[in-house]
């Protein structure tokens, strides 16, 4: 069945659920709710990070489902092979399963990793492999075996976040923000106007004493008002935010906040109670982020540590809590591509006969730009014996 092709039935959902635990996933939903249900910027990213838990729980509702979109067709097709999945495994190997599902309902973690593993599993069917579950039947470090005219190779299923290559960390930042909103309102209140205020990290921001310490400062900036604050860890300053015009009216103010400052930059806007205050606060690190070196990182530990090196190896590996901004950037720019390349010439890369990189702009079927061509990234590593075998093709052609 291919994805978007599956007509969503309410009774895959009910026994998704099922498979969830209808308790288990009550509690979990009640909890995504609340989180996402705050005005604050760390429930809107909650929102963001939680997509698939809450496509799936307003899915439930008949009138919902009949006007799914396509991308809300991808999820329900997924949660049917998960079902699908279960059903055909023996006990113990569905207990494997059902642990996997309730990892991803708890705590920070989500349903990405899961769903990733069946869009993967869907991908290779689709190119003409036989796909076994190995993970779950055999418990082998690799997740999928997948053959193809006598050759198997074995496919391991990671899910990297952007975070872990990021200089200032978005949760971070949602807690800095979220913390200065409430004195940035009475702020202007008593100052009206429109004002713009800039932030480099030179090392960044990835820690709780660090969003108090930016905290701390911002609250000293304004209640001295003062133009500038500059330190070893951050230089704040505050200016007057200029528009220009027709621009501004093109793009709207988060559009063009964006332009100006890149892809790469944490933007927040705070309106006064007048309704014609802005107070804008934008934070660059001192250096770019490094996503595609994480992204690298995990390849490495993933290759010597889930392959065995008795058969090819394909690593499968999910770039979540990315924007769509971040990564087009990421592909234009070729940034992937590059560390990718430059990463399978080391030994670490030995087992690896091909690399697969998607986001959730490939799960939920976004067209290019957004989404990647051919619905991943795929990388050849042409030093690997296997490189060139006919059998192994559809899977490790480069699709750019």
């Amino acid at each position: 069945m291919h994805l978007a092709d599956h007509r969503p039935d309410p009774a895959d959902l009910e026994r998704f659920r099922a498979l969830c635990g209808d308790r288990r996933w009550a509690q979990r939903l009640s909890e995504i709710q609340r989180r996402a249900a705050s005005t604050s910027l760390a429930g809107r990213v909650a929102q963001q990070r939680h997509a698939l838990e809450r496509a799936i729980a307003r899915l439930a509702q008949p009138e919902a489902l009949a006007r799914a979109t396509p991308a809300e067709r991808r999820v329900t097709a997924l949660a049917h092979q998960a079902v699908q999945l279960a059903h055909g495994l023996p006990p113990i190997p569905r207990k494997r399963l059902r642990a996997r599902i309730e990892a991803g309902l708890t705590g920070e973690e989500t349903l990405v990793p899961l769903f990733h593993l069946l869009r993967t599993a869907e991908l290779h069917r689709a190119r003409g492999f036989d796909v076994s579950f190995t993970g779950l039947a055999e418990e082998t470090p690799w997740d999928l075996a997948v053959t193809r005219e006598g050759t198997t190779a074995e496919v391991v299923c990671e899910t990297v976040s952007a975070e872990e290559g990021r200089q200032v960390h978005r949760g971070d930042w949602c807690a800095l923000v979220d913390r200065v909103n409430p004195e940035l309102q009475t702020w202007l209140a008593a100052h009206p106007g429109r004002y713009l205020l800039k932030m480099t990290l030179p090392d960044g921001m990835a820690t709780d004493a660090q969003v108090a310490d930016l905290h701390r400062r911002i609250s000293a900036l304004l209640a001295a008002e003062k133009r500038q604050d500059a330190g070893a860890d951050a230089v704040l300053k505050l200016d007057p935010l200029v528009l220009a015009g027709a621009q501004a009216a093109a793009r709207g103010l988060p559009g063009q906040l964006r332009a100006q400052f890149g892809e790469e930059a944490h933007l927040a806007v705070t309106a006064g109670p007048d309704g014609g205050s802005v107070f804008v606060m934008a934070a660059r690190a001192g250096r770019e982020n490094a996503i595609a070196a994480a992204a690298c990182r995990r390849m490495a530990l993933a290759s010597e540590a889930r392959l065995s090196g008795r058969q090819p190896g394909i690593l499968s590996v999910f770039l979540d809590d990315l924007d769509r901004g971040e990564w087009r950037g990421l592909r234009e720019r070729m940034e992937l591509e590059g560390a990718t390349r430059r990463w399978m010439t080391t030994p670490s890369a030995r087992r690896v006969v091909a690399v697969a990189c998607s986001s959730r702009m490939e799960l939920l079927g976004l067209a290019p730009p957004d989404g990647a061509p051919e619905g991943e990234l795929r990388f050849r590593n042409p030093g690997h014996p296997a490189a060139k075998s006919g059998a192994l093709a559809p899977a490790i052609i480069s699709s750019n």
